[in-house]
Protein backbone atom coordinates (compact mmCIF):
# COMPACT_ATOMS: atom_id res chain seq x y z
CA UNK A 1 0.00 0.00 0.00
CA UNK A 2 1.57 3.27 -0.58
CA UNK A 3 1.32 6.08 1.78
CA UNK A 4 -1.13 9.12 1.08
CA UNK A 5 -0.33 12.11 3.31
CA UNK A 6 -3.22 14.00 3.68
CA UNK A 7 -1.92 17.09 5.23
CA UNK A 8 0.72 17.55 1.85
CA UNK A 9 -2.53 17.43 -0.01
CA UNK A 10 -4.61 19.69 1.87
CA UNK A 11 -1.52 22.00 1.35
CA UNK A 12 -0.55 21.68 -2.51
CA UNK A 13 -4.51 22.99 -3.75
CA UNK A 14 -4.90 25.60 -5.23
CA UNK A 15 -8.22 27.53 -3.64
CA UNK A 16 -11.53 25.47 -5.29
CA UNK A 17 -15.61 26.10 -5.45
CA UNK A 18 -15.09 23.85 -2.12
CA UNK A 19 -13.01 25.78 -0.16
CA UNK A 20 -15.33 28.90 -0.35
CA UNK A 21 -18.33 26.63 0.20
CA UNK A 22 -16.24 25.77 3.54
CA UNK A 23 -15.95 29.25 4.44
CA UNK A 24 -19.58 30.26 3.52
CA UNK A 25 -20.48 28.14 5.91
CA UNK A 26 -17.82 28.76 9.05
CA UNK A 27 -18.95 32.65 8.30
CA UNK A 28 -22.72 31.88 8.49
CA UNK A 29 -21.86 29.83 11.84
CA UNK A 30 -19.21 32.69 13.01
CA UNK A 31 -21.93 35.45 12.31
CA UNK A 32 -24.38 33.13 14.47
CA UNK A 33 -22.08 33.16 17.60
CA UNK A 34 -20.95 36.89 17.08
CA UNK A 35 -24.58 38.13 17.12
CA UNK A 36 -25.91 35.69 19.98
CA UNK A 37 -23.24 36.47 22.38
CA UNK A 38 -23.09 40.30 21.61
CA UNK A 39 -26.82 41.05 20.89
CA UNK A 40 -27.66 40.27 24.62
CA UNK A 41 -24.80 43.40 25.50
CA UNK A 42 -26.35 45.52 22.93
CA UNK A 43 -30.27 45.52 24.15
CA UNK A 44 -29.90 44.67 28.12
CA UNK A 45 -31.33 47.94 28.76
CA UNK A 46 -34.66 47.06 26.98
CA UNK A 47 -34.37 43.85 28.20
CA UNK A 48 -33.98 44.96 31.48
CA UNK A 49 -37.08 47.71 31.43
CA UNK A 50 -39.31 45.12 29.59
CA UNK A 51 -38.75 42.91 32.66
CA UNK A 52 -39.36 45.71 35.66
CA UNK A 53 -35.72 45.95 36.25
CA UNK A 54 -32.68 48.39 36.40
CA UNK A 55 -29.41 47.63 34.16
CA UNK A 56 -27.40 46.90 36.43
CA UNK A 57 -29.51 43.60 37.25
CA UNK A 58 -28.53 42.51 33.91
CA UNK A 59 -25.29 41.52 35.71
CA UNK A 60 -26.74 38.15 36.47
CA UNK A 61 -27.91 37.56 32.99
CA UNK A 62 -24.04 38.17 31.81
CA UNK A 63 -22.55 35.49 34.35
CA UNK A 64 -24.62 32.98 33.60
CA UNK A 65 -24.36 32.98 30.26
CA UNK A 66 -20.33 33.24 30.63
CA UNK A 67 -20.77 30.03 32.94
CA UNK A 68 -22.78 28.62 30.19
CA UNK A 69 -20.18 29.40 27.63
CA UNK A 70 -16.84 28.24 29.62
CA UNK A 71 -19.13 24.76 30.78
CA UNK A 72 -19.46 24.54 26.54
CA UNK A 73 -15.58 25.46 25.69
CA UNK A 74 -14.29 23.04 28.30
CA UNK A 75 -16.99 19.86 27.37
CA UNK A 76 -18.31 20.41 23.82
CA UNK A 77 -14.67 20.57 21.57
CA UNK A 78 -12.94 17.66 23.50
CA UNK A 79 -15.96 15.68 21.68
CA UNK A 80 -15.58 17.03 18.62
CA UNK A 81 -11.53 15.78 18.69
CA UNK A 82 -13.29 12.27 19.48
CA UNK A 83 -16.23 11.94 17.19
CA UNK A 84 -16.09 14.51 14.72
CA UNK A 85 -16.18 18.54 13.68
CA UNK A 86 -19.29 18.71 11.22
CA UNK A 87 -21.45 16.04 13.68
CA UNK A 88 -20.70 18.20 17.22
CA UNK A 89 -21.29 21.86 14.65
CA UNK A 90 -24.57 20.13 13.93
CA UNK A 91 -25.13 18.87 17.15
CA UNK A 92 -24.69 22.07 18.84
CA UNK A 93 -26.73 24.01 16.12
CA UNK A 94 -29.55 22.02 16.90
CA UNK A 95 -29.92 22.67 20.44
CA UNK A 96 -28.29 26.19 21.10
CA UNK A 97 -31.19 27.14 18.35
CA UNK A 98 -33.72 25.74 20.01
CA UNK A 99 -33.01 27.03 23.83
CA UNK A 100 -31.99 30.29 22.27
CA UNK A 101 -35.78 30.57 20.93
CA UNK A 102 -37.47 29.44 24.15
CA UNK A 103 -35.88 32.20 25.61
CA UNK A 104 -37.92 34.77 24.18
CA UNK A 105 -40.94 33.34 26.53
CA UNK A 106 -38.83 33.96 29.51
CA UNK A 107 -40.95 36.65 31.93
CA UNK A 108 -38.07 37.27 34.82
CA UNK A 109 -34.49 38.32 34.74
CA UNK A 110 -33.55 34.91 37.04
CA UNK A 111 -35.24 32.88 33.97
CA UNK A 112 -33.41 34.56 31.41
CA UNK A 113 -30.30 33.99 32.95
CA UNK A 114 -30.76 30.70 33.17
CA UNK A 115 -31.81 30.25 29.64
CA UNK A 116 -28.69 31.85 28.85
CA UNK A 117 -26.72 29.66 30.69
CA UNK A 118 -27.91 26.72 29.01
CA UNK A 119 -27.86 28.34 25.79
CA UNK A 120 -23.94 29.33 26.40
CA UNK A 121 -23.12 25.56 26.69
CA UNK A 122 -23.74 24.48 23.28
CA UNK A 123 -23.53 28.07 21.62
CA UNK A 124 -19.68 28.34 22.58
CA UNK A 125 -18.61 25.47 20.86
CA UNK A 126 -19.32 26.94 17.55
CA UNK A 127 -16.37 28.83 17.10
CA UNK A 128 -13.39 27.04 18.27
CA UNK A 129 -14.99 23.77 15.98
CA UNK A 130 -15.41 25.74 13.38
CA UNK A 131 -11.93 27.10 13.30
CA UNK A 132 -10.62 24.14 13.51
CA UNK A 133 -12.28 22.65 10.57
CA UNK A 134 -11.40 25.52 8.35
CA UNK A 135 -7.76 25.15 9.04
CA UNK A 136 -7.71 21.30 8.61
CA UNK A 137 -9.26 21.66 5.17
CA UNK A 138 -7.56 25.11 3.95
CA UNK A 139 -4.23 25.12 2.21
CA UNK A 140 -1.44 26.09 4.36
CA UNK A 141 -0.46 29.19 2.64
CA UNK A 142 -4.58 30.67 2.57
CA UNK A 143 -5.07 29.26 6.31
CA UNK A 144 -4.43 33.00 7.97
CA UNK A 145 -6.59 34.99 5.33
CA UNK A 146 -9.51 31.88 5.58
CA UNK A 147 -9.57 31.98 9.31
CA UNK A 148 -9.64 35.39 9.35
CA UNK A 149 -12.44 36.27 6.75
CA UNK A 150 -14.30 33.69 8.84
CA UNK A 151 -14.04 35.92 12.14
CA UNK A 152 -15.51 38.79 9.69
CA UNK A 153 -18.67 36.62 10.01
CA UNK A 154 -18.40 37.39 13.89
CA UNK A 155 -17.79 40.59 13.87
CA UNK A 156 -20.78 41.17 11.14
CA UNK A 157 -22.95 39.29 13.70
CA UNK A 158 -22.38 41.89 16.38
CA UNK A 159 -23.10 44.41 13.88
CA UNK A 160 -26.41 42.44 13.37
CA UNK A 161 -26.81 42.70 17.01
CA UNK A 162 -26.28 46.94 17.58
CA UNK A 163 -29.30 46.82 13.62
CA UNK A 164 -31.24 44.55 16.39
CA UNK A 165 -30.87 47.16 19.22
CA UNK A 166 -31.56 49.79 16.48
CA UNK A 167 -34.12 48.80 14.98
CA UNK A 168 -36.32 45.58 15.52
CA UNK A 169 -36.95 45.92 19.66
CA UNK A 170 -38.58 49.40 19.19
CA UNK A 171 -41.44 47.54 17.01
CA UNK A 172 -41.66 44.12 18.36
CA UNK A 173 -40.35 43.78 21.43
CA UNK A 174 -36.45 42.76 23.00
CA UNK A 175 -38.16 39.02 22.39
CA UNK A 176 -37.42 39.42 18.77
CA UNK A 177 -33.93 39.45 19.58
CA UNK A 178 -34.10 35.82 20.44
CA UNK A 179 -36.38 34.62 18.11
CA UNK A 180 -33.97 35.66 15.35
CA UNK A 181 -30.94 34.03 17.71
CA UNK A 182 -33.07 30.88 17.36
CA UNK A 183 -33.96 30.30 13.93
CA UNK A 184 -30.78 31.58 12.15
CA UNK A 185 -28.90 28.43 13.50
CA UNK A 186 -31.78 26.14 13.39
CA UNK A 187 -31.45 26.68 9.30
CA UNK A 188 -27.94 26.46 9.46
CA UNK A 189 -28.23 21.95 10.07
CA UNK A 190 -29.59 21.74 6.34
CA UNK A 191 -26.83 23.47 4.74
CA UNK A 192 -24.58 22.02 6.67
CA UNK A 193 -26.00 18.24 6.24
CA UNK A 194 -25.75 19.05 2.36
CA UNK A 195 -22.65 21.06 1.53
CA UNK A 196 -19.99 20.50 4.93
CA UNK A 197 -17.50 18.03 4.65
CA UNK A 198 -15.81 16.27 7.39
CA UNK A 199 -12.31 17.23 8.37
CA UNK A 200 -9.97 14.83 6.50
CA UNK A 201 -7.07 15.25 9.03
CA UNK A 202 -10.12 14.10 11.81
CA UNK A 203 -10.92 11.55 9.54
CA UNK A 204 -7.26 10.18 8.70
CA UNK A 205 -6.27 10.23 12.36
CA UNK A 206 -9.72 8.02 13.77
CA UNK A 207 -9.98 5.40 11.06
CA UNK A 208 -7.67 5.53 7.76
CA UNK A 209 -9.95 2.90 6.16
CA UNK A 210 -12.73 5.45 6.37
CA UNK A 211 -14.39 5.12 3.76
CA UNK A 212 -15.50 9.13 3.48
CA UNK A 213 -11.86 9.87 2.81
CA UNK A 214 -11.28 9.10 -0.60
CA UNK A 215 -14.91 10.34 -1.28
CA UNK A 216 -14.10 13.47 0.38
CA UNK A 217 -10.40 13.65 -1.25
CA UNK A 218 -12.48 14.18 -4.95
CA UNK A 219 -14.87 16.91 -3.75
CA UNK A 220 -11.78 18.51 -3.04
CA UNK A 221 -9.18 17.45 -5.99
CA UNK A 222 -12.22 15.34 -8.36
CA UNK A 223 -8.96 14.30 -10.75
CA UNK A 224 -6.67 13.32 -8.28
CA UNK A 225 -5.70 9.28 -8.46
CA UNK A 226 -6.55 6.93 -6.45
CA UNK A 227 -6.10 3.12 -6.66
CA UNK A 228 -8.00 2.04 -3.80
CA UNK A 229 -4.72 0.46 -1.67
CA UNK A 230 -3.30 4.18 -0.16
CA UNK A 231 -2.75 4.26 3.42
CA UNK A 232 -4.04 7.58 4.53
CA UNK A 233 -1.88 9.64 6.91
CA UNK A 234 -2.11 12.69 9.10
CA UNK A 235 0.22 14.80 9.78
CA UNK A 236 3.55 13.09 10.76
CA UNK A 237 3.99 12.08 14.76
CA UNK A 238 0.49 12.89 15.74
CA UNK A 239 -1.26 10.25 17.66
CA UNK A 240 -4.77 8.92 16.51
CA UNK A 241 -7.60 10.43 17.68
CA UNK A 242 -9.24 7.73 20.04
CA UNK A 243 -5.47 7.40 21.61
CA UNK A 244 -5.39 11.66 22.42
CA UNK A 245 -5.78 12.71 25.83
CA UNK A 246 -7.39 15.80 26.74
CA UNK A 247 -4.37 16.85 28.84
CA UNK A 248 -1.76 16.92 25.71
CA UNK A 249 -2.27 20.25 24.96
CA UNK A 250 -0.01 20.51 28.19
CA UNK A 251 2.77 18.01 26.99
CA UNK A 252 5.25 17.62 24.61
CA UNK A 253 6.65 21.29 25.34
CA UNK A 254 3.04 22.73 24.99
CA UNK A 255 3.05 23.74 29.18
CA UNK A 256 4.48 27.04 28.33
CA UNK A 257 2.83 28.17 25.45
CA UNK A 258 -0.38 26.48 26.51
CA UNK A 259 0.09 28.70 29.86
CA UNK A 260 0.33 31.94 28.06
CA UNK A 261 -2.04 31.89 25.50
CA UNK A 262 -4.75 30.57 28.34
CA UNK A 263 -3.63 33.92 30.66
CA UNK A 264 -4.24 35.98 27.62
CA UNK A 265 -7.47 34.53 26.15
CA UNK A 266 -8.58 35.14 29.98
CA UNK A 267 -7.76 38.92 29.89
CA UNK A 268 -8.18 39.07 25.90
CA UNK A 269 -12.06 37.60 26.19
CA UNK A 270 -12.86 38.91 29.34
CA UNK A 271 -12.21 42.09 28.07
CA UNK A 272 -14.37 41.33 24.85
CA UNK A 273 -17.22 39.90 27.14
CA UNK A 274 -17.24 43.46 29.45
CA UNK A 275 -17.18 45.54 26.53
CA UNK A 276 -19.53 43.62 24.59
CA UNK A 277 -22.23 43.18 28.20
CA UNK A 278 -21.42 46.93 29.14
CA UNK A 279 -20.49 49.58 26.24
CA UNK A 280 -24.07 51.06 25.20
CA UNK A 281 -24.85 51.24 29.31
CA UNK A 282 -21.92 52.69 30.31
CA UNK A 283 -22.33 55.27 27.34
CA UNK A 284 -26.40 55.59 28.85
CA UNK A 285 -25.74 55.67 32.32
CA UNK A 286 -22.27 57.77 32.52
CA UNK A 287 -22.79 59.52 29.65
CA UNK A 288 -26.20 60.42 29.22
CA UNK A 289 -26.32 58.34 25.44
CA UNK A 290 -29.64 56.19 24.56
CA UNK A 291 -28.32 53.19 23.69
CA UNK A 292 -30.42 53.09 20.16
CA UNK A 293 -28.17 56.31 19.06
CA UNK A 294 -25.11 54.42 20.38
CA UNK A 295 -26.22 51.21 18.47
CA UNK A 296 -26.39 52.69 15.17
CA UNK A 297 -22.67 54.04 15.83
CA UNK A 298 -21.58 50.53 17.14
CA UNK A 299 -22.94 49.54 13.62
CA UNK A 300 -20.52 51.40 11.71
CA UNK A 301 -17.88 50.42 14.33
CA UNK A 302 -18.28 47.27 12.81
CA UNK A 303 -16.47 48.44 9.81
CA UNK A 304 -13.47 48.51 12.59
CA UNK A 305 -13.61 45.15 13.30
CA UNK A 306 -14.23 43.73 9.89
CA UNK A 307 -10.97 45.55 8.57
CA UNK A 308 -9.17 44.54 11.32
CA UNK A 309 -9.33 40.61 11.17
CA UNK A 310 -8.65 40.88 7.01
CA UNK A 311 -5.66 42.55 7.99
CA UNK A 312 -4.64 40.02 10.78
CA UNK A 313 -4.95 37.35 7.95
CA UNK A 314 -2.90 38.86 5.70
CA UNK A 315 -0.32 40.00 8.17
CA UNK A 316 -0.36 36.07 9.79
CA UNK A 317 0.58 34.29 6.63
CA UNK A 318 3.77 36.74 6.11
CA UNK A 319 4.77 37.60 9.47
CA UNK A 320 5.04 35.69 13.12
CA UNK A 321 1.57 36.43 14.93
CA UNK A 322 4.05 36.75 18.11
CA UNK A 323 5.11 39.83 16.84
CA UNK A 324 1.99 41.09 15.16
CA UNK A 325 -0.39 40.21 17.56
CA UNK A 326 1.35 42.05 20.82
CA UNK A 327 1.00 45.48 18.19
CA UNK A 328 -3.11 45.16 17.87
CA UNK A 329 -2.95 44.68 21.84
CA UNK A 330 -1.08 48.06 22.81
CA UNK A 331 -3.22 49.55 20.15
CA UNK A 332 -6.27 48.38 21.59
CA UNK A 333 -5.32 49.71 25.42
CA UNK A 334 -4.68 53.70 23.69
CA UNK A 335 -8.17 53.21 21.72
CA UNK A 336 -9.80 52.01 24.97
CA UNK A 337 -8.54 55.23 26.79
CA UNK A 338 -9.92 57.72 24.32
CA UNK A 339 -12.88 55.96 24.29
CA UNK A 340 -13.20 57.32 27.50
CA UNK A 341 -11.71 60.79 26.55
CA UNK A 342 -12.98 61.99 23.17
CA UNK A 343 -16.50 63.42 23.51
CA UNK A 344 -19.60 61.12 22.00
CA UNK A 345 -20.82 64.48 20.10
CA UNK A 346 -16.84 65.27 18.49
CA UNK A 347 -16.37 63.97 14.84
CA UNK A 348 -13.52 61.84 16.31
CA UNK A 349 -15.19 59.61 18.11
CA UNK A 350 -16.03 57.48 15.45
CA UNK A 351 -13.01 57.41 13.87
CA UNK A 352 -12.13 55.99 17.82
CA UNK A 353 -14.87 53.76 18.09
CA UNK A 354 -13.58 52.02 14.47
CA UNK A 355 -10.31 51.61 15.47
CA UNK A 356 -11.10 50.07 18.81
CA UNK A 357 -13.03 47.83 17.00
CA UNK A 358 -10.46 46.86 14.11
CA UNK A 359 -7.66 46.30 16.89
CA UNK A 360 -9.88 44.23 19.77
CA UNK A 361 -11.73 41.85 16.96
CA UNK A 362 -8.20 41.66 14.90
CA UNK A 363 -5.79 41.12 18.01
CA UNK A 364 -8.44 38.30 19.40
CA UNK A 365 -8.46 36.81 15.71
CA UNK A 366 -4.56 36.78 15.57
CA UNK A 367 -4.90 34.65 19.16
CA UNK A 368 -7.50 32.42 17.72
CA UNK A 369 -5.22 31.94 14.45
CA UNK A 370 -1.83 30.98 16.48
CA UNK A 371 -3.59 28.66 18.23
CA UNK A 372 -4.56 26.30 15.13
CA UNK A 373 -0.19 26.75 14.60
CA UNK A 374 0.43 25.70 18.15
CA UNK A 375 -1.78 22.52 18.50
CA UNK A 376 -1.64 19.68 15.75
CA UNK A 377 -5.15 17.72 14.41
CA UNK A 378 -5.82 15.27 17.00
CA UNK A 379 -5.94 18.28 19.43
CA UNK A 380 -6.67 21.25 18.29
CA UNK A 381 -10.25 21.55 18.95
CA UNK A 382 -9.83 21.05 22.13
CA UNK A 383 -6.79 23.20 22.46
CA UNK A 384 -8.89 26.00 20.75
CA UNK A 385 -12.32 25.34 22.68
CA UNK A 386 -10.42 24.95 26.03
CA UNK A 387 -8.23 28.16 25.58
CA UNK A 388 -11.73 29.41 24.80
CA UNK A 389 -12.73 28.20 28.29
CA UNK A 390 -10.03 29.65 30.19
CA UNK A 391 -11.27 32.71 28.28
CA UNK A 392 -14.84 32.23 29.18
CA UNK A 393 -13.24 32.18 33.11
CA UNK A 394 -12.56 35.79 32.47
CA UNK A 395 -15.59 36.30 30.92
CA UNK A 396 -17.66 35.22 33.68
CA UNK A 397 -15.02 37.26 35.97
CA UNK A 398 -14.30 40.93 34.06
CA UNK A 399 -18.02 41.91 33.14
CA UNK A 400 -19.12 41.91 37.22
CA UNK A 401 -17.08 44.84 37.07
CA UNK A 402 -19.11 46.63 34.71
CA UNK A 403 -21.96 46.26 37.03
CA UNK A 404 -19.49 47.41 40.14
CA UNK A 405 -19.28 50.61 37.67
CA UNK A 406 -22.38 51.45 36.97
CA UNK A 407 -23.70 51.15 40.67
CA UNK A 408 -20.41 53.00 41.97
CA UNK A 409 -21.08 55.60 39.73
CA UNK A 410 -17.82 55.50 38.37
CA UNK A 411 -16.85 58.05 35.51
CA UNK A 412 -16.46 57.31 31.89
CA UNK A 413 -13.21 57.57 31.77
CA UNK A 414 -12.34 55.86 34.74
CA UNK A 415 -13.90 53.12 33.66
CA UNK A 416 -12.37 53.25 30.24
CA UNK A 417 -8.48 53.80 31.81
CA UNK A 418 -9.07 50.84 34.10
CA UNK A 419 -10.05 48.79 31.12
CA UNK A 420 -7.42 49.38 28.75
CA UNK A 421 -5.31 47.87 31.50
CA UNK A 422 -6.45 44.60 30.12
CA UNK A 423 -5.06 44.48 26.84
CA UNK A 424 -1.87 46.26 27.40
CA UNK A 425 -1.07 42.90 29.82
CA UNK A 426 -1.89 40.28 26.81
CA UNK A 427 0.62 42.29 24.50
CA UNK A 428 3.58 41.52 26.88
CA UNK A 429 2.45 38.33 27.57
CA UNK A 430 2.23 37.24 23.63
CA UNK A 431 5.64 39.04 23.52
CA UNK A 432 7.16 36.18 25.63
CA UNK A 433 5.71 33.30 23.49
CA UNK A 434 7.90 31.31 21.21
CA UNK A 435 5.43 29.46 18.19
CA UNK A 436 5.80 28.01 14.76
CA UNK A 437 6.70 30.23 12.27
CA UNK A 438 3.99 28.91 10.04
CA UNK A 439 1.04 26.98 10.32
Amino acid sequence: MSAFNIQAFIDSQPTRPIHLRVLAICVFIMFIDGLDIFMVGKIAPAIARGLGETPAAMTLVFFCQQIGLAIGAFAATPLADRFGRRRMLILCSAIFGTLTFLTSFTTSITQLALMRGLSGIFMSGGLPIAVSLLAELTPGNRRGTFIALSFAGYSAGGAAGGAIAAWVIDAYGWQSGFWIGGLLPLLSIPIMLLLLPESLPFMALRDPADPRIPATIRRLAPNTPLTGAERFEAAGGAKRANDTHVLDIFRDGRFRTTTIIWFACVLSMGNIALMAAWLPTFFQEMAGIPIQRFAVFAMIGFVGGLAGTFVMGWLLDRVRASRVIPVYYFLLAGMILLLGLVPFQAPMFLGVLIAFNFFQTGGQTGLNTLMTRVYPANMRATGIGWAGGAGRIGGIMLPLLGGLAVSAHYSLQMTMAIIAVMPFIVAVAVLLLREPARA
